[in-house]
């Protein structure tokens, strides 16, 4: 009996492994959604603090605000400097944009529980990451499919372990083929010669890695120097 639940649990990894492995970014052929390049691109940001949300706001900053539409803001649980920045960068916006009924006005905001606190014990850590991904997979897969909000097309990332969870829970709505956004993961401008720990571990996941000085590239894996984005 033992040896047929140890055999079991062996296939279900295995099969497990070979499933995350197909959907890897590059190994699979499924062909791009068919959207125009006019079309609204509903997009969602993830506000890291401190100096990743000042580095992500100056990308959302340079975005077209007339096509990716509606944009949602997700932050950490406690960050409000994050959030009144991303409202002033939306009220700035606003009131340079002319009226257009095309354009959906406003922003939506989403708190997220931290993966890891500062200074938080590694003893600790698996809970706090738990819950944390609980929260996400509850917006990005529970909430679009069961209480039909909308799903975001394109997620931003660039910052600290959160990041990962969240990505995690894209890819939870991958692995049961439901729709999943396009992850975009932006290496911090301060990391010059070696990439952040989350860059890292998000390097093989993502389907677009950017960097901004090209000596992170040296390694010849995937990725993409766009130089100066902030």
């Amino acid at each position: 009996m033992a040896i047929a639940l140890i055999h079991a649990v062996v296939v279900a990894l295995s099969c497990l492994v070979l499933r995350i492995y197909c959907i890897l970014p590059g190994k699979t052929s499924a062909k791009p959604r068919g959207r125009s390049r006019t079309a609204p691109c509903r997009t969602a940001v993830f506000l890291g603090s401190g100096g990743h949300t000042s580095e992500m706001l100056m990308l959302v900053s340079s975005l077209d605000f007339g096509r990716y539409f509606p944009r949602t803001y997700i932050v950490s649980a406690g960050d409000t400097l994050s959030t009144q920045k991303a409202v002033a960068l939306e009220s700035l916006k606003a009131a340079d944009r002319p009226p257009s009924p095309n354009v959906v006005s406003g922003a939506t905001f989403i708190t997220i529980p931290r993966a890891r606190r500062v200074h938080q014990t590694l003893l600790t850590t698996p809970l706090t990451a738990a819950c944390s991904l609980v929260v996400c997979v509850y917006h990005i897969s529970i909430s679009p499919l069961f209480l039909h909000s909308s799903s975001v097309d394109v997620l931003i990332l660039n910052g600290p372990g959160t990041c990962f969870v969240l990505c995690m829970a894209a890819y939870l709505n991958r692995l049961f083929g439901l729709p999943s956004p396009k992850l975009i993961y932006v290496e911090s401008f301060a990391r010059v010669r070696s990439l952040s720990l989350s860059g890292l571990l998000l390097r093989p996941f993502v389907d677009r890695f950017v960097v901004q000085w090209p000596d992170l590239l040296k390694d010849g894996r995937r990725g993409d120097c766009r130089g100066w984005l902030v």
